[in-house]
């Protein structure tokens, strides 16, 4: 690399590429601009010119400095992350003391300082880092002018050292809230030795920080008007791992006891341990002692004042059997709707943030005007956030239910070195288009074929027979006749040889070799978000663009699919999930892939005729429905769905029945606002994913046959390739798919279909799914693992 020749003092500027990177801790999403490095050498050579070009592979905005000065200056202006001091040459600069220099001023308290330094000879001992070190240089770099070399080194820097300082430096805007919240804030180690309490907490309690910061809990004063087994129930409800709420007397530093509303939060730290627990206290007055509900009748009940409401979460006792409620009496087909009505009240995946909406509706019940409409407000914003997740705990008695949620709601177990898979083209069959059969028109589809079309529109609609009709084609089949009765094609401006050209080419990168994931699959899910959508309150909630992009992402949700779940693919170290950061690796893929399918030929591009606005919503809506279908964010999505739309509209629908003249708006008001449209198309497609359970039983069986054998030769591959085994239960030998349906339905099934069934009335979905719930817990208890009860002999 050449370049003229310059003063000492000339900086240099190197690559200005601009792109940030966004960084999270905990909720707090950070965006870090471009990492910028400073050179400091004093002569170029190879050395430096490798830095340069590295900082160019990397994205790095660079400057070289010439001199101390020169370097001082350049750091003042800049805040540089990383800075790489030439200590190979003593006789322009000592490295050791530019590092002081730059160490003495502020800004560089975050800062990486890299000292380049000399090859040790052969034969010699390698120096000491230590000077360095104290010196002020964070690490060494032996002089190696491989450009490949530098940028690995950067690279590891970045994410290493650069990433920590960079969440340390956003943690002050943490304090500085911290310092301003009007709440007190303690924080404790898990020692209880206070290491941080804000200037409220140092107001109420009368002490300053510096009396507090360093001593043990115990040393404070106590007031003795608590009860005398409180503080051993809050620590054993701590130490446990679990959030402590009450009210609790404090001693003020003048003596006097002061009565508080505390509420202990354990912090989980390296290891998995407690490692900080965090104390939030306000005065408490003695008119939060009570909360007034009001029952049907119109009398107030009051609810006892309780000062410890821990309550154990669902998945913490994570015995979810509220499908075997449902007795051998089948309730009528009229009382399924209600009772999955009154099941959203009392729903078992209750996460945190459910308790603190339903703390807050109680709030309302007995509050101002101005305060009831400032809490409307908060739980707006709640319900618009992503805090849905509840809290799951493993479930040691049942290791199907283990499996299942190891294997279905996490991106891997653990990276291993040597065993890496990755995916050849045979692995992915792609048939060009030559290979696929000669398109037919809805016009030309045998007649067979089309009686067995006519049906479409009953849920029972049976797809195994259109699979074996078409030779395992049924998703261009099923796709022309339903896009057809949508008007997909008028929506789209595009005509039926392009679409039926597209359906083609989509099914085409289904794998016929899957018993699972396969172009049926997706045709089982298309005919379900059809079926969806004919539902009267969908169809009132959705516009067409809603409708068309349901059934694009239904047809394509799984395309490409390898019959592997993500799990596996981030264990084995495949090019997918390299691609996607371990994270809805195989969703991304289906998602990307169909767009690069239908954008790579004119004559199957159904998006061609649209204007770019369009576009642009129709494939941010496709996007989304297909990554909803990643199941790490399962209960999430359930929990969004019921408190955002089913329990406002039970309220609404309520008042509707004890009120004459009431606003009939206000249920479609709520289902039509543009953030729940957006939970009810995810609510949708999730259903419709997995809906196999609430399949006739013979559907369901076959169902749950394909995806057992799916998952008996993942953990086949896996033993063989040496990989962790995701789902050791789906052993082909050992496995009882009758337990493995019961843990699905009841861990993922029923929940999310009591909820969808409140909202879109499927009554005949719900009866089929206490059947067949009642069908594998029957050849459960009779111990058959298979499919079917034995024959009798």
């Amino acid at each position: 690399m050449s370049r003229t020749s310059t003063e000492e003092s000339e900086l240099f500027n190197g690559p200005q590429k601009v792109s940030a990177t966004e960084e999270c801790i905990g909720p707090m999403r950070l965006t870090q601009e471009p990492i910028q490095v400073l050179l400091v050498f004093a002569k170029e050579d190879g050395q430096s010119d490798a830095f340069w070009w590295a900082c160019d592979r990397a994205g790095f905005r660079c400057n070289i400095a010439r001199t101390p000065e020169s370097a001082i200056e350049c750091f003042l202006d800049k805040s540089h992350e990383i800075v790489v001091i030439d200590g190979r040459h003593s006789r322009y600069f000592v490295a050791e003391a530019v590092c002081r220099l730059i160490r003495a001023t502020k800004r560089s308290e975050h800062t990486v300082i890299l000292a380049v330094v000399p090859q040790t000879p052969s034969g010699q001992e390698e120096p000491s880092v230590l000077p360095l070190l104290c010196a002020g240089f964070s690490r060494r770099y032996v002089e190696n002018s491989s450009i490949s070399a530098c940028y690995n080194e950067l690279l590891q820097i970045e994410h290493g050292e650069v990433r920590c300082q960079f969440k340390l430096r956003a943690c002050n805007s943490v304090f500085t809230a911290l310092d301003h919240c009007q709440e007190a804030v303690e924080i404790t180690s898990e020692d209880h030795v206070i290491q941080y309490v804000n200037p409220a907490f140092e107001c109420m309690m009368g002490y300053h920080k510096g009396e507090l910061i360093g001593k043990e809990l115990t040393e404070l004063p106590k007031s003795d008007k608590n009860r005398a087994d409180l503080l051993d129930t809050i620590n054993t409800c701590i130490k446990k791992g679990k959030e402590w709420q009450g009210i609790y007397y404090a001693r003020r530093k003048s003596g006097d006891s002061i009565q508080q509303h505390v509420k202990i939060t354990p912090v989980i730290g390296q290891g998995g341990k407690i490692r900080h627990f965090v104390y939030i206290k306000r005065p408490h007055s003695d008119n939060n002692k009570q909360v007034h509900k009001i029952n049907k009748d119109g009398e107030h009940s009051q609810s006892e004042s309780h000062s410890l409401r821990h309550r154990d979460r669902r998945k913490e006792s994570v015995d979810t059997r509220s499908i075997s409620s449902r007795g051998s009496d089948a309730p009528s087909l009229q009382n399924r709707r209600y009772s999955s009505v009154a099941r959203i009240h009392s729903m078992t995946i209750e996460a945190p943030i459910t308790k603190v909406i339903n703390i807050i509706n109680a709030a309302q019940e007995s509050s101002p005007v101005s305060v009831a409409e400032a809490l409307d407000r908060v739980l707006e914003i709640l319900r618009t956030t992503e805090l849905y997740s509840p809290q799951l705990a493993s479930k040691e008695d049942d290791p199907h239910t283990n499996d299942l949620v190891g294997g279905l709601m996490s991106d891997g177990l653990r990276r291993l070195s040597g065993n890496e898979y990755v995916f050849s083209k045979s692995t992915f069959p792609n048939l060009s288009q030559s290979q696929l059969a000669i398109p037919v028109t809805l016009n030309d589809i045998p007649p067979a074929i089309a009686e067995m079309l006519d049906d479409e529109d009953q849920w029972e609609f049976n797809i195994l027979e259109l699979e074996a009709a078409t030779s395992k084609r049924p998703l261009t089949y099923l796709g022309l006749k339903i896009f057809a009765r949508f008007g997909v094609c008028e929506f789209l401006s595009c005509s039926e040889a392009t679409l039926r050209c597209w359906l083609q080419v989509i099914e085409a990168n289904y794998h016929a070799s899957n018993s699972y994931h396969n172009s049926t699959h997706a045709a089982d899910v298309l005919h379900a978000t059809a079926y969806f959508l004919r539902k009267e309150k969908v169809k009132g909630s959705l516009d067409q663009l809603d409708e068309v992009a349901a059934l694009i992402a239904a047809t394509v949700h799984d395309v490409d699919h390898p019959g592997r779940t993500n799990s596996f693919l981030c264990n084995a170290g495949s090019e997918l999930a390299i691609l996607y950061n371990d994270t809805a690796v195989l969703e991304s893929h289906h998602a990307a892939l169909a767009f690069q399918l239908t954008v790579r030929d004119s004559k199957s591009n159904i998006f061609k005729n649209i204007d770019r606005t369009q576009f642009r919503t129709l494939r941010q809506a496709i996007i989304d429905m297909v990554l909803a279908t990643e199941m790490t964010r399962h209960f999430e999505h359930v929990n969004k769905f019921a408190n955002s739309i089913n329990k406002p509209m039970a309220a609404i629908e309520e008042s509707s029945s004890n009120s004459e003249g009431s606003d009939s708006e206000g249920p479609a008001s709520i289902r039509n606002s543009p953030e729940n449209r957006l939970l009810i198309k995810r609510m949708m497609i999730k259903c419709a994913d997995v809906a196999n359970p609430c399949r006739p039983l013979e559907l369901c069986i076959e169902w749950a046959g394909r995806i057992s054998e799916e998952y008996f030769a993942q953990t086949d591959e896996e033993k063989r390739q040496g990989l962790p085994v995701v789902m050791p239960v789906f052993d082909r030998n050992t496995c009882s798919i009758p337990k493995s349906q019961i843990s699905f339905i009841d861990y993922f099934i029923t929940d999310m279909f009591d909820a969808w069934d409140a909202f879109a009335s499927l009554p005949g979905l719900m009866e089929h799914l206490s059947e067949n719930y009642k069908y594998w817990k029957g050849l459960d208890d009779m111990k058959c693992k298979s499919l079917r009860p034995a024959p009798p002999p």
